[in-house]
């Protein structure tokens, strides 16, 4: 290595330094520290104490807690993530046909995006509220009874969704927006030419080469809803009964409220297994399929 060169290296990690330095003490130290607690038995209080796997032991043959959120975790990425998709994509064809106040309607499904969940959560849990809110009053009309969206068992979670949906479709659709006006559109004047109908363009081609947008939005979405506090927090804190007690909320209750912070450690390493098993399995299985890996 020349004079020059090592001067260019020794400027580079000069650079470089100051963020490295924030990763090691902002994220990989704390991901070690935590790998390290799951180990333990620690109240905040007093020294950890070593337990080993007895914290994920107990977390798979004692806890019935620990399943119950978990499969209101996968309850809740069945309500949000397909539904969410196929709202947003919708949306994104319309947004893209060219239609009067285009610009508009794009400011407008975006502004739940960037709005305060909590903003967001405390508004529909007033639009949900049983005695005065606004869902009750329109579904009178239709002769249904008013119901208790937030505090019964069956409305619970659906409310949580939706309210999940309406504020993330918004992101989703910006990006299969920005993949529709990517696919040529003398392709479908080709297959028009041919006398293929709207539905079958769609089909043949839009939905194809749109194949990237979908991969990355399943998979940022299941990681998204794998990841679910902060409207169940705000909603429902994880009731009514266990309904809503995602698994997130769920860890959250250890650390902070039981001051089991081993054990939620150990819940939150299972969580990254977890998701990352779900991310490598799409990738293996869905990935290869977008167009762009078959040419």
């Amino acid at each position: 290595m020349t004079r020059s060169n090592r001067q260019h290296l020794l400027v580079g990690l000069t650079f470089i330094a100051p963020n490295f330095l924030a990763f090691l003490v902002f994220v990989a130290g704390p991901v070690v520290a935590g790998l390290a607690l799951s180990f333990t038995q620690w109240d905040l209080l007093s020294a950890p104490r070593w337990v080993g796997i007895n914290n994920y032991v107990a977390l798979l043959t004692a806890d019935n807690l620990f399943w119950l959120s978990l499969w209101n975790t996968v309850y809740y990425s069945l309500l949000t993530v397909p539904a969410g998709i196929v709202i947003s994509l919708g949306l994104a064809i319309m947004m893209n046909m060219g239609l009067t106040g285009t610009n508009v309607y794009r400011t407008l499904f975006f502004i739940p995006v960037v709005a305060s969940t909590v903003a967001v959560a405390l508004a529909w849990k007033w639009f949900y509220n049983s005695e005065f809110g606004v869902l009750n009053w329109i579904i009178a009309w239709f002769g249904i009874p008013p119901q208790n969206w937030l505090t019964d068992t069956k409305w619970a979670m659906p409310a949580v969704a939706l309210t999940v949906i309406w504020k993330t479709m918004g992101y989703n659709m910006v990006i299969f927006l920005a993949g529709l006006q990517d696919v040529p559109q003398s392709l479908h004047e080709a297959a028009a030419i041919d006398g293929a109908n709207s539905w079958q363009r769609f089909w043949a081609i839009t939905l194809p080469l749109l194949s990237p947008h979908l991969f990355f939005v399943l998979v940022i979405s299941l990681i998204g809803a794998f990841q679910a506090f902060d409207m169940v927090y705000v909603m429902t804190g994880g009731g009514p009964g266990n309904a809503t007690r995602v698994y997130n909320y769920y860890i959250w209750e250890n650390a902070f409220q039981f001051f089991k912070m081993g054990y939620a450690s150990a819940m939150a390493y299972i969580l990254f297994l977890l998701v990352f098993s779900i991310t490598l399995i799409q990738v293996r299985f869905l990935g290869r399929r977008t167009y762009y890996e078959l040419g």
